[in-house]
């Protein structure tokens, strides 16, 4: 894992690349929230970055996950980023403070459900399969709006804005019709009882494309980090 001063490092090259890209959007750097993944990092080096100033960290997998937030500071605001089973929900809720990855009705009513027996509005984003790849969990386009539209009924789910993992292409200027279509899609979106706050999209391959093209929230694991062994 890297020492403190590779990750100080990296973040300082991260934050001049969010600062350019949230420049050409006309936005400020202070608009973009960067999540860092920790899928595999352990807890000291977490603590690293938190001590440089990053509060937001996503997790994939929840019993890998439970074994750090224990250890870090309490004010770290936990972002599930990974595909949720329905079974694991009872033990993500109560640690989690926002939820990326609904990628199906099923899961929502489960969600539902649980809030409501722990009398908790849980936040989450849609999933959008934005590239409809068969790998990839998510709501097509074409269903965003239906769902959107059921979910506006749920108490104890609060939908909060749409997240998606476009395509890995290795040229991130072939992402960009990705980005810029969720993004329409986020804009266009107005349901009363959905809150179109948050759109999560980019990672370490294309968040300045990304944070140009809309997104309000990247994740970063390698960019920050480093590549994972």
């Amino acid at each position: 894992m890297p020492a403190a001063s590779v990750i100080k490092s990296n973040l300082e090259q991260i934050r001049e690349r969010l600062t350019r890209a949230a420049s050409k959007r006309g936005v400020s750097p202070g608009e973009i929230t960067l999540v860092a993944v920790t899928k595999t990092v352990p807890v000291d080096v977490i603590g690293v970055a938190h001590a440089l100033g990053i509060n937001d960290f996503g997790e994939n997998r929840v019993q890998e996950a439970l074994t750090k937030i224990e250890f870090l500071p309490p004010d770290i605001r936990w972002h599930f980023i990974g595909h949720l089973q329905t079974n694991k929900v009872r033990i993500v809720l109560p640690v989690f403070d926002l939820i990326h990855s609904l990628d199906s009705i099923k899961l929502a009513g489960v969600i539902e459900k649980e809030g409501k027996k722990n009398n908790k509005k849980v936040n989450v984003l849609l999933q959008v399969n934005i590239g409809a790849e068969e790998s990839k969990y998510g709501f097509k386009q074409e269903e965003v709006s239906d769902a959107l539209g059921e979910l506006a009924d749920y108490r104890n789910l609060k939908v909060l804005g749409l997240m998606a993992v476009a395509p890995f292409l290795p040229d991130p200027e072939e992402v960009r019709p990705y980005f810029r279509q969720l993004y329409r899609i986020f804009k266009n979106v107005k349901i009363p009882g959905i809150e179109m706050k948050y759109l999560s999209m980019g990672m370490s391959n294309d968040f300045e494309v990304a944070v140009e093209e809309g997104a309000n929230v990247v994740r970063l694991g390698s960019a920050l980090f480093g590549e994972r062994s």
